[in-house]
């Protein structure tokens, strides 16, 4: 049992801590994309525009009615044949396959965007009317309250939810496996397989992300209190 679990030829230790740190970049890669599109969207959600603000329905409604591995299907498959078109119209035949890890973080980004928006949105809307006020009062431009109050107080509001999602979208990661990505699971798997005993990897499998969402959390709530420093309740 142990000996496949060794670091070097004679087991998987080491193919397992390369899919746990690409399981990692992954992840990481993904919430940057997510944050990206989860502000613009609860930006867009919070905006006067209809036009923006049925888009930005549309699209949570859309992502998160659609199952996260179907979602990840969609886009790996989808990219391609969206490629392939493109290429047909300069009379390019050759088939084109999208980069696994460019896909999966795409898509990852799309249901962490669409799930985040309403965090995002709620944590805008806890900011303080009053601060907000005093700050136009004191002549900021809408820019400027923005990114001295709104945005600053946003965060403390959202770190919660945002921390659960990522914890989510941690555990997300192991779907990519089915578009042939090397991450955590699929070495768990290809592991498996190859030595007949699935019980062992697949159990080290949950250990380990089981460590990885623990220092998640841990790292959440530190920045938690971090941002409600000097905060007074009551």
């Amino acid at each position: 049992m142990f000996e496949n679990l060794s670091y070097g030829d004679l087991g998987f230790g080491d193919e397992l801590i390369a899919g746990t740190l690409l399981t990692l970049e992954l992840a990481v890669v993904s919430l940057v994309v997510g944050i990206i599109l989860g502000l613009i969207t609860a930006a867009a959600k919070l905006s006067r525009n209809r036009i923006y603000k049925s888009l930005a329905q549309v699209y949570t409604e859309v992502v998160r009615g659609i199952p996260e591995m179907l979602v990840v299907l969609v886009v790996f498959f989808g990219a391609s044949a969206l490629l392939q078109t493109i290429a047909g119209w300069f009379d390019y035949d050759e088939y084109i396959e999208v980069n696994a890890f460019v896909a999966g973080v795409f898509a990852l980004g799309l249901v962490f965007g669409a799930f985040s928006s309403e965090v995002f949105r709620g944590a805008f809307l806890a900011v303080p009317k009053g601060q907000i006020e005093a700050a136009k009062a004191c002549g900021m431009s809408n820019w400027q309250v923005f990114r001295r109050i709104r945005l600053p107080q946003m965060w403390r509001f959202a770190i919660p939810g945002i921390g659960n999602l990522w914890m989510v979208l941690l555990k997300d990661t192991s779907l990519i496996s089915i578009i042939a990505l090397d991450e955590l699971l699929r070495w768990s798997k290809v592991a498996a397989e190859t030595t007949k005993e699935p019980f062992t990897f697949y159990i080290a499998a949950a250990i380990i992300y089981l460590l990885l969402t623990i220092l998640s959390d841990i790292a959440r709530n530190y920045f938690e209190t971090r941002a409600n420093r000097g905060v007074v309740n009551g």
